[in-house]
């Protein structure tokens, strides 16, 4: 069956990835490929905008991959690479940023949240971030890209950026990217108020073994106004019930809603009926990861290859690019 076009999609090396990252992009990932041929980046050096100390990016690299591969990425008809080994985007990003207005940059949402999080650390590759994020979606000519609500605006601004190029350079070489909403937006963390995040400790790794998934589980944050086991609940606020209607069978969604709401059940039995069928749904990719673990040699062959048929597509971009500008 023909493919539907190109799907470009990256994400930093945050190591082991987790439920946020899974339920946000990662199944999406997965499941594109069906319909997509797709390019998929981990995007090293937009780490260091925000990344001081490197010691730890090549094994973050690494487990980002494992856990992609366990989850369902093809190597064999996807292409996973790693954004440092395609030099080619660099010379791009140099290009798009002769086009692009710095006060727009400023005037991101994103670029002022960050400079709010690190005001010690402001340097130009935050501020060019998107720029570079734009480099890396049109230097591989992709038609869609899967993005989530927080990305949603550098995506617009990625657009604008190629159409600001195409109409200096009148030319047609750069194709605008299309957004692709993924199906669920945001998963909060166990804490029920802030998005999932390693760095808020929220988090619950795909690959912790059932024990640790059933302790972060215990730990989440259900109906506040729910105190005592014998008070009715409201399934609708609890973050754990969100959880449910994704992991757990629907007649036992069905149940927990309408017993939670007359104290038929508790938030103590709730949790462990949702962290049993978490664990289930996980553990083909914890056997998958297990595998790959101990085959690092492998996992690096798959993101040399995937680089290489990066690069292929890059440097067939770069020669129009450069044509387009009539560079000499």
């Amino acid at each position: 069956m023909a493919k539907k076009g190109r799907v470009f999609s990256g994400a930093r090396p945050t190591g082991r990835q987790h439920l946020g990252n899974y339920l946000g992009a990662i199944q999406n990932y997965v499941a594109l490929q069906n319909d997509y041929d797709c390019v998929y980046c981990i995007v090293d050096v937009h780490a260091l905008t925000t990344v001081e100390m490197t010691q730890e990016l090549r094994q973050n690299t690494f487990e980002m991959a494992v856990d992609w591969l366990a989850a369902g990425i093809r190597p064999e008809e996807t292409i996973l690479f790693v954004q440092s080994h395609v030099p080619e985007v660099m010379e791009l990003h140099t290009y798009l940023s002769m086009v692009t207005a710095i006060g727009k940059l400023t005037d991101l949402p994103t670029f002022k949240e960050k400079v709010q999080q690190q005001p010690e650390n402001v340097n130009y590759g935050l501020l060019g971030y998107p720029v570079l994020m734009t480099a890396d979606i049109v230097l591989y000519k992709a038609d869609v890209v899967p993005v989530g609500v927080d990305q949603a605006p550098h995506l617009e601004f990625a657009r604008e950026i190629v159409r600001s190029f195409n109409y200096r350079y009148n030319t047609k070489v750069l194709v605008e990217p299309q957004v692709k909403h993924t199906e669920v937006l945001k998963v909060l963390g166990t804490d029920g108020k802030a998005k999932m995040s390693k760095s808020l400790n929220n988090h619950i790794e795909l690959a912790s073994t059932p024990e640790e998934t059933s302790a972060r589980v215990k730990d989440m944050v259900t109906d506040p106004a729910r105190m005592k086991r014998t008070d009715p609940g409201n399934p609708d606020i609890c973050n754990v019930f969100s959880m449910h209607k994704i992991f757990s069978p629907a007649e036992e969604v069905e149940m927990i809603d309408r017993e939670c709401r007359v104290a038929g059940i508790g938030c103590v039995d709730c949790k462990k009926r949702f962290a049993a069928n978490l664990n289930k749904h996980l553990e083909p990719f914890r056997v998958k990861r297990a595998e790959l673990e101990v085959k690092p040699d492998y996992v690096n062959d798959v993101l040399k290859d995937g680089s290489k048929r990066a690069r292929l597509i890059a440097q067939k971009t770069m020669e129009e690019v450069r044509e387009a500008i009539q560079l000499p």
